[in-house]
């Protein structure tokens, strides 16, 4: 796609429309390395209130992809082997061992089996392009396109924007570059999770007043599509061994895996589009456990 196709189609509405109808009801098909840093994201920061307060913009489709969003599900979970933390195979509409194992244990019907279930369960983050219209703990992020991971509470708040529920609302392609609009994060901290409910779009505008803006911030978006790539997954058996041995404690001295935290990126381009589906975002496990609380 160019940008005046782009222009043209109003960023794909309807193709908009009908991804988010198959994101509500999901057949279950079923960033940081430690130490590393990505450059690419963007994180809101809370003040010294507890309270988290910006202003992005949600960016159409890159060049060569149909879709401003990707979403992926994973877990992260510890057992007697240590942390499992990796990418789960239902994002690419394939078995996965941990959904596998989650069923077998919930369809026992015991109690502590169905609570094991539960905290391995999956967990969906999204990622998408943003522009930095306002950040005021870091202005100079302003103006700047970064990728975005978010959780389910802002998809939601998408979701309602195009697909309102009430006939006095008009749908919102809050994707569009010309009948977008801006999306007004209010972060409040509550027991102990980043609580999002006062999030809103403001009303429809267009990103910029020239043309020449609109297409730089276009052409300045990253790819999408290697969070989804199959190569940047592990496979049912790589996966099926590590959760053997996390939940066991017992290594197979044949397999090349030699940790259970996050893998550090070995500076390539592909491991840098990889690195934060599948890693933490901060230094230590626990840090990134802490992650997870933020993006819900």
């Amino acid at each position: 796609m160019d940008f005046e196709t782009l222009k043209q189609s109003s960023s794909n509405f309807d193709k908009l429309t009908k991804a988010l109808e198959a994101n509500l009801n999901p057949e279950d098909q079923s960033q940081k390395t430690n130490k590393y840093q990505d450059d690419r994201f963007w994180k809101p920061e809370l003040d010294k209130t507890g309270n988290g307060y910006a202003v992005i913009r949600f960016l159409p489709a890159t060049k060569g992809e149909d879709m401003p969003w990707q979403r992926v599900w994973s877990h992260a979970f510890q057992d007697k082997g240590g942390w499992y933390i990796e990418n789960s195979l239902t994002t690419l509409g394939q078995k996965d061992p941990v959904s596998e194992e989650n069923t077998r244990l919930w369809n026992t019907g015991v109690d502590s089996d169905k609570e094991i279930a539960r905290k391995r369960k999956r967990k969906l983050s999204y990622y998408a392009n943003i522009l930095v219209v306002s950040d005021p703990k870091h202005p100079e992020n302003e103006g700047k396109v970064f990728l975005y991971k978010f959780g389910k509470k802002i998809f939601d708040k998408i979701t309602e924007a195009i697909q309102p529920a009430f006939e006095d609302e008009s749908p919102i392609n809050v994707f569009d570059f010309w009948k977008g609009a801006n999306f007004k994060l209010k972060i409040r901290k509550v027991d102990g999770y980043w609580n999002y409910d006062k999030s809103e779009f403001e009303g429809v505008s267009q990103v910029d007043e020239k043309e020449d803006n609109i297409k730089s911030i276009w052409e300045k978006q990253h790819p999408l599509k290697p969070f989804i790539d199959p190569s940047n997954f592990k496979t049912y058996d790589e996966l099926k061994e590590k959760l053997n041995r996390v939940i066991t404690g017992q290594r197979n001295t044949e397999t090349v895996e030699t940790t259970d935290l996050p893998p550090q990126s070995n500076g390539s381009v592909k491991s840098n589009e990889a690195a934060s589906v599948t890693a933490s975002d901060d230094d230590d496990t626990m840090s990134y456990f802490s992650k997870l609380a933020e993006e819900e």
